[in-house]
């Protein structure tokens, strides 16, 4: 579990993610026993749906699995078109979100080019558009007093000679959407800017790994913005990121662009038929989305409770302010000593003094509430009798 997601190695080497440490990992190094960790920092889901046991106890796929996947996954793009609402041609399937993403870069960012990163945000935007190589354009969103929105004039402006504008909504760490009509107001925006500047307007994405939870997608906007990419993923909502299955959603030119790029056969072919049994039974969707909505709301509790509000999320996490990075750092040791992981933030991350939690199911989360209640005060104390946040002293980095 690292603290930061991004590592920077020798200047001849790409940019990288930093693999969180696996269950094994903390285990040895905390000394709790592997059937007691927890982890509360990858925003998955405690447990699949049913129809996903289902299906792979069956091991009936429509092919078998000694053959590879078939090229065009007609079934998953045809359950992917209807629970979207877009043509086939508008589709393209990878191997999760992440291998969408990194098609995409691939596709629309030249070396050299510059993409515009809004954050904070998820921490692979950066670590994409560096591995191009291009040039990372950071544009700072707003305070969390204004719920982390979009700068939307910094962000135009910062776009102005950009290739590409990654954008999350909502947005991932701090779990809550752009105002009703922000994102199609920037869209409208930056064609307005590439009209006035005689350029073309820098292809979009938007992510949308969490619309689910939230019930709203932008995927219509396409229309008006020819640039636009949404990315969609059975990994939170539907409760499959073991399945690593993800879509590009974009206008059929911009399609027929990524298209080249997407290597044969990266989705398994158990993979291809959970996907599209998911996507073809809303119920088991609206189960896992109402269910994280409840727990949700207790665990926000639990933790306002104990002193430390969480931020409003309308995701399957929550952001919590321990209002100093050492008192973060604190919290995060004690946590990790009792096998519970969560997601941490390095020192210059502008999140640094906070925690990210998974919500997942009643038995979990109420460990979770134990622990972090017991430790609080503690916390809290360590925190008045060092008021500047000075990591002097701090526990060891809870990272291995």
């Amino acid at each position: 579990m690292s603290a930061t997601p991004v590592t920077m190695a020798l200047p001849a080497a790409p940019t990288g993610y930093a693999w969180e440490a696996t269950d094994e990992q903390v285990a040895e190094r905390y000394g709790v026993p592997l059937e007691r960790i927890v982890r509360f920092d990858l925003n998955t889901s405690p447990s699949p749906p049913d129809l996903a046991l289902r299906t792979l106890r069956a091991g009936e796929y429509g092919r078998a699995i000694s053959e590879y996947p078939a090229a065009d996954y007609r079934e998953l793009v045809a359950a992917a078109s209807t629970r979207y609402g877009v043509e086939r041609r508008e589709l393209l399937v990878g191997a999760g979100a992440d291998e969408i993403l990194d098609l995409l870069a691939k596709a629309f960012l030249a070396p050299g080019a510059s993409a515009v990163i809004p954050t904070p945000t998820y921490a692979m935007y950066r670590v994409l558009t560096e591995q191009r190589p291009g040039r990372p354009v950071f544009v700072p969103r707003a305070p969390a007093a204004r719920g982390y929105a979009l700068d939307q004039v910094a962000v135009r402006a910062a776009a102005r000679d950009a290739a590409l504008v990654w954008l999350c909504d909502p947005n991932n760490p701090t779990g809550v959407s752009e105002p009703d009509g922000a994102i199609a107001a920037l869209l409208a925006g930056l064609l307005a800017d590439a009209e006035a500047l005689a350029r073309p307007a820098p292809v979009v994405v938007l992510d949308e790994a969490y619309a689910e939870f939230v019930g709203r997608s932008h995927v219509a906007l396409r229309d008006a913005y020819p640039g636009l990419v949404v990315v969609r993923t059975a990994s939170k909502a539907y409760a499959l990121a073991g399945m690593r299955v993800g879509f590009a959603i974009a206008r059929p030119e911009l399609i027929a662009e990524v298209a080249p790029y997407r290597p044969p056969g990266s989705v398994a072919i158990p993979s291809v038929a959970v996907v599209t049994a998911a996507l073809r039974d809303p119920d088991a969707l609206a189960a896992n989305v109402a269910r994280v909505a409840r727990e949700r709301a207790r665990l926000a509790a639990a933790l306002a409770a104990a002193g430390y509000p969480a931020r409003p999320s309308v995701t399957n996490f929550l952001l919590v302010d321990l209002g100093s990075r050492s008192a973060a750092r604190a919290m995060a040791h004690g946590l990790l000593a009792r096998g519970l992981v969560p997601r941490t933030f390095g020192a210059e991350h502008p999140l640094a003094g906070h925690l990210r939690f998974t919500v997942r199911d009643e038995p979990e989360d109420g460990r979770l509430i134990a622990a972090f209640s017991e430790l609080a005060p503690t916390v809290r104390s360590s925190a008045r009798a060092n008021p500047a946040g000075s990591t002097t002293g701090d526990p060891e980095e809870p990272t291995p």
